[in-house]
């Protein structure tokens, strides 16, 4: 049975560079940039993008997106992306755009 994580990961995939690595995290799909999350899934299908907190009320204001949490509490640096801000590749791309230039500033682990 593929879950709403595995057909967000399945878009993703082929829009992503080789070399990122592959985990299940968060419940649902995480790409690791250098042993840093760069991007995902949610457990409900939705993306997870780990940008910049710099960035954040710029990522904030596209469209679907809204601050990631962990329980109560909230993620600085995590967004996530309801379905109508990845409805096409172009939006998908941005979203990559934006959490691979921001894992690429991050030290390997």
């Amino acid at each position: 049975m593929t879950t709403a994580s595995d057909a967000m990961g399945d878009r993703l995939r082929p829009l992503l560079p080789a070399g990122l690595i592959e985990k299940k995290m968060f419940g649902g799909i995480g790409f690791m940039l250098s042993g840093n999350m760069a991007i995902g899934t949610t457990a409900k299908g939705e993306l997870l993008v780990r940008i910049d907190p710099a960035r954040q009320a710029e990522a904030l204001a596209m469209p679907g997106a809204y601050q990631m949490h962990m329980g109560a509490r909230p993620m600085t640096g995590f967004i996530a992306v309801e379905a109508n801000g990845t409805a096409d590749d172009d939006a998908l791309n941005r979203w990559i755009a934006y959490a691979l230039g921001f894992a690429k500033t991050l030290p390997p682990k």
